[in-house]
C-alpha cells in the first residue's frame, strides 16, 4: 500500500491539530474549575531557555499549515514575530490553521509530491523534496512542539493522558 503525500502531511497535521485543540479545551475547563486564568500559562516554559506555550502552539500552526504553503510557493521560512496570542487567541489560531487544512484536496498535495522546497533561514539553506522535508522536518517539528504544549499542561496540573495527544485516529472504514 502506497501512502500519499496528502495522508503523511495534511492528514497527520489536521489529527495533531484537533488533539491541540481538545488538549487545550481541557486545559481551559481544568483552569476554569480551579480558579486559574489560562493566560498566566501562554508565557509558562518548561525550562528557562526553552521557548513559552504561546510558541509551541503557534509552532504547531506554522509547522503545519506553514508547509503546506512552504510547498506551493517552494520555500519554507521559519516563522516571523507573531503576535502575542492570548489563550482564546491560540485556541483561535488552532481552529483557524484546522479550518484552512480542511479544505486542502488530496489531489492538490498529492500532485506536489516530487516538488523542490528550499528551507531557507537567512543565507541558510537547505534543499528538499516535499515528501522528504514533510517527512524529516515538517512532522517532527509539529510533534516536537505539539508535544511540549501538552508538556506543559501536564505541568501545570491539567489531567491529560497518551490518548488525549493522539487525538482522532484514522481508523479503517
Amino acid at each position: 500500500m502506497a501512502t500519499s503525500l496528502y495522508d503523511l502531511s495534511v492528514a497527520s497535521y489536521l489529527q495533531t491539530l484537533g488533539a491541540l485543540s481538545g488538549v487545550m479545551e481541557r486545559a481551559h475547563a481544568h483552569f476554569t474549575a480551579n480558579n486559574v486564568d489560562p493566560n498566566e500559562i501562554v508565557e509558562t516554559r518548561l525550562f528557562h531557555d526553552m521557548l513559552p506555550f504561546r510558541f509551541q502552539v503557534q509552532s504547531v500552526t506554522h509547522h503545519s499549515l506553514g508547509t503546506i504553503e512552504g510547498i506551493k510557493q517552494g520555500t519554507f521560512l521559519p516563522p516571523g514575530s507573531s503576535p502575542a496570542h492570548d489563550y482564546a487567541g491560540l485556541q483561535k489560531l488552532v481552529a483557524d490553521t484546522r479550518d484552512t487544512l480542511v479544505k486542502v484536496t488530496p489531489a492538490e498535495i498529492n500532485a506536489l509530491e516530487d516538488r523542490d522546497i528550499i528551507f531557507q533561514m537567512r543565507d541558510f539553506k537547505l534543499p528538499f523534496t516535499a515528501a522528504n522535508f514533510v517527512l524529516s522536518f515538517s512532522l517532527p517539528n509539529v510533534h516536537f512542539h505539539a508535544t511540549t504544549a501538552y508538556d506543559i499542561l501536564r505541568m501545570k496540573g491539567v489531567p491529560l493522558g497518551k490518548r488525549d495527544y493522539m487525538g482522532q485516529l484514522r481508523m479503517k472504514r
